[in-house]
This record gives C-alpha cells, sequence and structure tokens, in this order.
C-alpha cells in the first residue's frame, strides 16, 4: 500500500497532516537520505524516512511477542502497578494491547497487537484457541488429579471447567493445554 508522505508520518503519530507539511516545507524530512518536500509524494514505508533526523516507522499491525515476568499486571494501564505496556519501549505503542491476560503473579509469553480483528479470533469462546501453560505444582499429581483436570473441575463458577488436556513432565510439571478463560 503507498502513502503521501504526510499521511505516512500522520499515522506514525508525529503529529497532523498540517503539522507535517510545515515540517516538509521547512525541510525537516528526508526519503532515503534525501530532503523531500512534497507532502504528497508517495511511499510504500519500505524507504528509510527521518524526521528532523529521527528515524520514522509505521506499519498498519504489529505484533509483539512478550515474555511477561511475575509481578507485572497485563494491561494498558494501571494506576499501581507496572504493566505489560510499561515494557515496550517501541515509539509507536499507544494502540497495541494485550490479547488474552496472565495473572499478575504468572510468566509466559502474551501476544501484544493492534489487531482488533486478531486478538478477537484469539480470544473468542466460539473459536476455541488451545493455550497451554506450564505448571510447577506444589505437590505430585495423582493420576486422580490428571483426570479431574481432564473432566473439568468444579471451581466455585456456575458451572465446572471445559475439559482440559493434562500432561505430566518427566520433572513432575504439569502442561495444562485449555481453550477457555476462567478466573484463576
Amino acid at each position: 500500500m503507498s502513502y503521501r508522505l504526510d499521511q505516512y508520518l500522520t499515522l506514525a503519530g508525529e503529529g497532523s497532516r498540517s503539522q507535517m507539511k510545515q515540517f516538509l516545507k521547512k525541510g525537516l524530512v528526508q526519503v532515503d537520505g534525501i530532503t523531500e518536500k512534497q507532502a504528497k509524494r508517495k511511499v510504500l514505508g519500505n524507504e528509510q524516512i527521518t524526521l528532523n533526523g529521527k528515524p520514522v516507522y509505521y506499519e498498519e499491525h504489529c505484533y509483539l511477542m512478550l515474555h511477561k515476568p511475575a509481578g507485572v499486571v497485563t494491561a494498558t494501564e494501571d494506576k499501581k502497578e507496572k504493566t505489560v505496556m510499561d515494557l515496550i519501549t517501541l515509539q509507536q505503542k499507544k494502540d497495541l494491547f494485550p490479547v488474552g491476560r496472565l495473572d499478575k503473579d504468572t510468566e509466559g509469553l502474551l501476544l501484544v497487537t493492534n489487531d482488533g480483528e486478531l486478538a478477537h479470533r484469539l480470544l473468542s469462546p466460539k473459536k476455541h484457541v488451545d493455550k497451554t501453560y506450564r505448571v510447577r505444582p506444589e505437590k505430585p499429581l495423582s493420576a486422580e488429579d490428571i483426570h479431574r483436570l481432564e473432566s473439568g473441575l468444579e471451581i466455585g463458577d456456575d458451572k465446572p471447567t471445559a475439559p482440559a488436556k493434562a500432561v505430566l513432565t518427566e520433572d513432575g510439571d504439569l502442561l495444562l493445554t485449555i481453550h477457555e478463560g476462567r478466573f484463576h
């Protein structure tokens, strides 16, 4: 897809179209090392574009894989706690959000994106997208424990959990695969 240069700079979060036109007139924008003054110049986005010497990037969709450490909340903002968004150092992160959530004390892979359609496809209960967790049990699990997980558990909600796939690893950890999101 091609963009007008002023549009590309605006989409990248550098300011309004009118501000970009002023920056262009002042010669503050370079495309592949050459000063560009025309707002209507078409760019594809694979050029090296700078504004006042600073590289400018824009992508319609952004996909990040983030290792969420324990002690960080899965949220875009929180007044009391450090969030996963605080871990992202990208210049343009205002439209990004975590897909799903991991509890504060849980660590693991988290997808962060600005692609709402993909997030919906991954999170919709109708899609049944599996999620696998590695769990380190406090005590060894029995065959009965595994059977209960695979049959669905009563956890105090209106209905039991959906059946899970539970596999014990050689070191006693549990690989638990679920496709519904439930609190804890």
